[in-house]
């Protein structure tokens, strides 16, 4: 059973590798968005609020590099609102309502889904579409509802939610260390920039 599970998970990893070109282009626009002020949502259900979590984490904290921290926020982590929301409006408009909160024109939307059919999730994907977000996708295997109404998606096409989920961890940690080599380098150019204008002074 062990060895089952890492070879589907070796099977599976080896597959991701095509992403990421993806990635790396998602760290690149990420990067435009929460240095101009814009802000990070995600959300996901169950393991997949916590990879979430995981995610948010490693943008206002750090990730391999000490840098400044931007705005980013785990959709599901206020439990006071979480739980007034669900209460009072339902599990499919749970994240939805926190994207119409949190959310601004621009900002970007990462949605966790290992079926990609969670209602609420899809919910907040086509909610962040209303308001002029960007929506990421990482779910299991296509083609599902959520990466097929956000603007971009990687797929996972593994057996298993548990690999899948794995992945996924794979996938986060890949894009913050695009990211953090996309600002390292913004930083640079700009350091370079000011000490040419202090030159010329």
């Amino acid at each position: 059973m062990i060895e089952e599970h890492f070879t589907a998970l070796e099977r599976a990893a080896r597959r991701a590798r095509t992403a990421a070109p993806t990635l790396h282009a998602w760290a690149g626009h990420l990067a435009a968005v929460l240095e101009g002020g814009g802000r990070l949502l995600v959300c996901g259900n169950g393991g997949s609020a916590a990879e979430a979590q995981h995610l948010t984490g490693e943008f206002t904290g750090r990730f391999l590099r000490d840098r400044k921290p931007y705005a980013a926020i785990p959709l599901h982590a206020d439990t006071s609102a979480f739980t007034a929301i669900l209460n009072d409006y339902g599990e499919q408009d749970v994240f939805a309502r926190g994207v119409r909160a949190h959310g601004r024109a621009g900002d970007v939307l990462v949605a966790l889904s290992t079926s990609g059919r969670s209602q609420n999730v899809v919910a907040a994907a086509k909610t962040a579409h209303e308001i002029g977000m960007t929506t990421w996708a990482l779910t299991g295997p296509g083609p599902n509802t959520l990466a097929a109404v956000c603007t971009d998606a990687v797929v996972i096409d593994a057996p298993g939610v548990a690999t899948v989920q794995e992945v996924h961890l794979a996938l986060i940690h890949g894009l913050c260390a695009a990211f953090d080599e996309v600002t390292a380098t913004h930083g640079a150019a700009a350091a370079g920039e000011t000490s040419r204008e202090e030159a010329v002074r």
